[in-house]
């Protein structure tokens, strides 16, 4: 399957997400990564989030291996370190990946949000030597709204093409809100593939290692 290029969004719908109930929307980008995982093939795929039993379903029905490096506590701590020595080791001593194996599929999630410009890209740039060139890395970042939930972590797949934002509290954070150029600026050993905006106001990415 052949990704098209794309620096702006496509056109879709948006709609200020609804606090009442968890609230499902489709994910194409998600959805195309899905079906370049059903090749038949052994993936590597590193989620940066904690182990959701959602994950593990969807996944479950292709050839790869799951590896889980659980940054959400770490987040806090990376996005306030300041001194680039310190933001260096930080990183050195995260658990990107524990298994040696080049990386082939990366999930972000949420969780880039939450992290001010040097940590993400100090963040991606370890990653990105722990992948295969050309790995392929989904990201959604809030896009519309200008708040943001407290915590990342919020989104899991529903299925295969549909993702869930579990969280029923209203947003009260500030969100980044980072454009395209800015996640460019950021992820200089990365390509952007495709970039959606979903209904909720969300860009959904997929981006491709360079």
């Amino acid at each position: 399957m052949r990704a098209r290029s794309s620096s702006e969004p496509m056109r879709a719908a948006t709609a200020r997400a609804s606090y009442e109930n968890p609230a499902l929307v489709r994910a194409p980008l998600f959805q195309s990564l899905a079906e370049k995982l059903a090749e038949d093939r052994r993936w590597v795929v590193l989620d940066i989030g904690a182990v959701r039993p959602e994950t593990v379903a969807v996944l479950s029905d292709f050839r790869c291996r799951l590896d889980i490096a659980d940054l959400g506590q770490a987040i806090d701590a990376l996005a306030a370190s300041t001194e680039d020595s310190r933001l260096d080791d930080f990183v050195a001593a995260l658990p990107v990946a524990k298994n040696p194996e080049p990386i082939d599929v990366v999930l972000t999630w949420d969780y880039l949000n939450y992290l001010e410009r040097d940590g993400l890209a100090a963040l991606m740039a370890a990653i990105a030597q722990r992948c295969r060139r050309g790995a392929l890395v989904h990201a959604l970042i809030v896009y519309s709204e200008r708040l943001m939930q407290q915590q990342p972590g919020e989104f899991v797949p529903a299925d295969a093409g549909h993702i869930l934002e579990r969280s029923t509290v209203k947003a009260d954070r500030i969100a980044p809100r980072y454009s395209p150029d800015d996640l460019t600026r950021c992820m200089p050993g990365y390509q952007t593939e495709r970039v959606r905006l979903l209904a909720n106001g969300m860009q959904e990415y997929l981006f491709k290692v360079g």
